[in-house]
């Protein structure tokens, strides 16, 4: 009895680490590395993208899956390197590559008009002049 059973839904379509490896290195010996995709590993295993997802939450089987998604990525990151195609930096995208803009401020600030104090102009001291405001980063 040392046969592993699903408990719900459909029997495991890989058996063993082994089994998935060998076809998923099937997939990259055969495939130019120009076309290596994650829905394109998922064909070549012919299986679906959620159905991928789900084994690499197994822990015999996560490894494996991250390995062969982090060959795609980085297949993505040298053709952007290369070529800095917009359909490069949307699939970064999808592998949680953020755009960061940065917004550099400055000017000055002028206060016009008087303060009065009974009945007569006040000075009001605020301060040195700020040639710049302090800059933020937009995340």
């Amino acid at each position: 009895m040392s046969e592993q059973k699903n408990k719900v839904g459909r029997p495991l379509k890989f058996q063993s680490v082994e089994e998935l490896q060998t076809q998923i290195d099937s997939y990259f010996q055969n495939t130019p590395k120009e076309e290596w995709t994650v829905t394109g590993l998922c064909l070549a295993l012919d299986t679906y993208r959620d159905v991928l997802i789900r084994y690499g939450k197994k822990d015999e089987f996560y490894n494996t899956i991250k390995r062969s998604k982090e060959k795609v990525h980085n297949q993505y990151e040298i053709s952007l390197r290369k070529h800095g195609r917009s359909g490069d930096i949307f699939a970064l995208k999808n592998f949680g590559w953020r755009d960061k803009s940065e917004v550099e401020q400055s000017g000055s600030v002028n206060v016009m008009g008087t303060i009065l104090k009974d009945g007569k102009p006040f000075e009001l001291d605020i301060g040195e002049p700020v040639d710049e405001l302090p800059t933020t980063e937009n995340t």
